[in-house]
């Protein structure tokens, strides 16, 4: 699981490159993650990421609309190995 630090770090590296940028299209490959997607998500695109800031492990994409936002949880997952 990443650390807040690395967190920090990520957020800092792709703010340069997805701040401005125009949201094409949402593609929902599966709606059954931790809770479940709601079609609406396909709404955003056409609008514009105007920055982006964290919220402990969260991404949180900042639009050009006042109605919603887009976020993003950084985790890692792996895999134990049993013996």
């Amino acid at each position: 699981m990443p650390e807040l630090p690395e967190v920090e770090t990520t957020r800092r590296g792709i703010e340069p490159h997805v701040s401005g940028q125009l949201i094409d299209i949402v593609v929902l490959r599966e709606k059954r993650l931790r809770w479940p997607i709601s079609s609406e998500v396909a709404e955003i695109g056409g609008r514009r990421i105007t920055g982006l800031s964290r919220r402990g492990k969260y991404l949180i994409f900042n639009l050009d609309s006042t109605d919603g936002t887009m976020f993003c949880k950084l985790d890692l997952m792996g895999r134990v190995d049993q013996p």
